[in-house]
Protein backbone atom coordinates (compact mmCIF):
# COMPACT_ATOMS: atom_id res chain seq x y z
CA UNK A 1 0.00 0.00 0.00
CA UNK A 2 1.17 3.29 -1.07
CA UNK A 3 1.24 6.53 1.25
CA UNK A 4 -1.01 9.50 -0.20
CA UNK A 5 1.02 12.68 -0.70
CA UNK A 6 -0.67 15.39 -1.94
CA UNK A 7 0.51 18.04 -4.26
CA UNK A 8 -0.30 21.69 -4.25
CA UNK A 9 -1.58 21.96 -7.93
CA UNK A 10 -4.55 19.64 -6.97
CA UNK A 11 -5.55 20.96 -3.51
CA UNK A 12 -9.17 22.47 -4.06
CA UNK A 13 -9.41 25.68 -1.39
CA UNK A 14 -12.94 26.45 0.32
CA UNK A 15 -13.41 29.89 1.54
CA UNK A 16 -14.75 30.51 5.23
CA UNK A 17 -16.07 32.94 6.86
CA UNK A 18 -16.16 33.44 10.79
CA UNK A 19 -17.60 36.11 12.98
CA UNK A 20 -15.20 36.97 16.05
CA UNK A 21 -18.20 38.69 17.54
CA UNK A 22 -17.74 37.75 21.44
CA UNK A 23 -14.89 34.77 20.56
CA UNK A 24 -11.87 34.76 22.56
CA UNK A 25 -8.48 35.53 21.01
CA UNK A 26 -6.35 31.97 21.61
CA UNK A 27 -9.27 30.15 20.94
CA UNK A 28 -10.01 31.26 17.63
CA UNK A 29 -6.66 31.70 16.50
CA UNK A 30 -5.93 28.16 17.14
CA UNK A 31 -9.01 26.50 15.04
CA UNK A 32 -7.90 29.36 12.36
CA UNK A 33 -4.47 27.70 12.22
CA UNK A 34 -5.69 24.15 11.74
CA UNK A 35 -7.77 25.46 8.60
CA UNK A 36 -5.38 27.11 7.29
CA UNK A 37 -3.20 24.22 7.40
CA UNK A 38 -5.69 21.91 6.00
CA UNK A 39 -5.10 19.74 9.03
CA UNK A 40 -9.07 19.39 8.81
CA UNK A 41 -8.75 17.48 5.79
CA UNK A 42 -8.15 13.69 5.14
CA UNK A 43 -5.57 14.92 2.54
CA UNK A 44 -2.88 16.77 5.27
CA UNK A 45 0.11 16.46 4.09
CA UNK A 46 2.67 18.49 5.98
CA UNK A 47 5.29 19.70 4.01
CA UNK A 48 1.91 20.70 1.34
CA UNK A 49 -0.05 23.95 1.90
CA UNK A 50 -3.30 21.87 1.67
CA UNK A 51 -5.27 24.49 3.84
CA UNK A 52 -8.31 27.06 2.65
CA UNK A 53 -8.47 30.85 2.56
CA UNK A 54 -10.54 32.04 6.01
CA UNK A 55 -12.15 35.37 6.20
CA UNK A 56 -12.29 36.90 9.89
CA UNK A 57 -15.23 39.48 10.39
CA UNK A 58 -16.32 41.29 13.39
CA UNK A 59 -12.58 41.85 14.73
CA UNK A 60 -13.28 44.66 16.91
CA UNK A 61 -15.32 42.72 19.14
CA UNK A 62 -12.40 39.80 20.03
CA UNK A 63 -12.52 38.83 23.59
CA UNK A 64 -9.41 38.42 25.75
CA UNK A 65 -9.89 36.12 29.46
CA UNK A 66 -8.82 37.65 32.33
CA UNK A 67 -7.08 41.18 33.18
CA UNK A 68 -5.23 40.22 29.99
CA UNK A 69 -6.82 43.57 28.15
CA UNK A 70 -4.26 45.77 31.09
CA UNK A 71 -1.40 43.09 31.11
CA UNK A 72 -0.47 41.73 27.98
CA UNK A 73 1.16 43.62 25.92
CA UNK A 74 2.84 43.43 22.35
CA UNK A 75 6.73 44.53 22.10
CA UNK A 76 8.17 45.99 18.57
CA UNK A 77 11.81 47.04 18.11
CA UNK A 78 13.15 49.37 15.82
CA UNK A 79 16.89 47.66 15.29
CA UNK A 80 17.93 50.89 17.27
CA UNK A 81 19.10 51.39 20.54
CA UNK A 82 16.20 52.56 22.56
CA UNK A 83 14.05 51.57 19.56
CA UNK A 84 11.88 49.28 22.02
CA UNK A 85 7.92 50.04 21.66
CA UNK A 86 5.39 48.32 23.86
CA UNK A 87 1.52 49.11 23.60
CA UNK A 88 -1.11 46.60 25.69
CA UNK A 89 -3.95 44.90 24.16
CA UNK A 90 -6.71 47.50 25.10
CA UNK A 91 -5.04 50.02 22.83
CA UNK A 92 -3.99 47.47 20.27
CA UNK A 93 -7.66 46.21 19.74
CA UNK A 94 -8.86 50.05 19.54
CA UNK A 95 -6.68 50.78 16.86
CA UNK A 96 -5.51 47.91 14.88
CA UNK A 97 -7.60 44.79 15.50
CA UNK A 98 -6.91 42.83 12.63
CA UNK A 99 -3.29 42.96 13.83
CA UNK A 100 -4.09 41.36 16.75
CA UNK A 101 -6.06 38.54 15.41
CA UNK A 102 -3.38 38.05 12.75
CA UNK A 103 -0.74 38.18 14.76
CA UNK A 104 -2.04 35.15 16.97
CA UNK A 105 -2.59 33.26 14.19
CA UNK A 106 0.42 33.99 12.55
CA UNK A 107 2.29 32.34 15.59
CA UNK A 108 0.33 28.94 15.65
CA UNK A 109 1.54 28.45 11.66
CA UNK A 110 4.77 26.69 10.90
CA UNK A 111 8.07 29.17 11.11
CA UNK A 112 9.26 28.81 7.40
CA UNK A 113 8.43 29.40 4.20
CA UNK A 114 5.24 27.23 4.05
CA UNK A 115 4.31 29.61 7.13
CA UNK A 116 4.22 32.76 5.00
CA UNK A 117 1.90 31.24 2.34
CA UNK A 118 -0.61 29.84 4.77
CA UNK A 119 -0.79 33.39 6.62
CA UNK A 120 -1.33 34.95 3.34
CA UNK A 121 -4.86 33.22 3.05
CA UNK A 122 -6.10 34.67 5.96
CA UNK A 123 -8.18 38.09 5.86
CA UNK A 124 -9.27 40.20 8.51
CA UNK A 125 -12.05 42.59 8.98
CA UNK A 126 -13.04 45.27 11.34
CA UNK A 127 -16.68 45.32 10.62
CA UNK A 128 -19.42 42.92 9.66
CA UNK A 129 -18.97 44.01 5.66
CA UNK A 130 -16.08 41.50 3.16
CA UNK A 131 -15.09 42.17 -0.03
CA UNK A 132 -14.64 38.37 -1.29
CA UNK A 133 -18.75 37.73 -1.52
CA UNK A 134 -17.33 36.59 -5.51
CA UNK A 135 -15.52 33.68 -3.91
CA UNK A 136 -19.00 32.21 -2.17
CA UNK A 137 -17.80 31.61 1.38
CA UNK A 138 -19.34 29.20 3.44
CA UNK A 139 -19.81 30.69 6.75
CA UNK A 140 -18.21 28.27 9.64
CA UNK A 141 -19.58 28.41 13.12
CA UNK A 142 -16.43 27.83 15.77
CA UNK A 143 -16.95 27.54 19.25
Amino acid sequence: MKTFMAKGETVERKWYVIDANGKVLGRLASQVAVILRGKHKPIYTPHVDTGDHVIIINAEKIRLTGRKLDQKTYKSHSGYQGGLKEITYRRLIDEKPEFAIQNAVKGMLPHSKLGRQMIKKLIVYKGDQHNQQAQQPVTLEIE
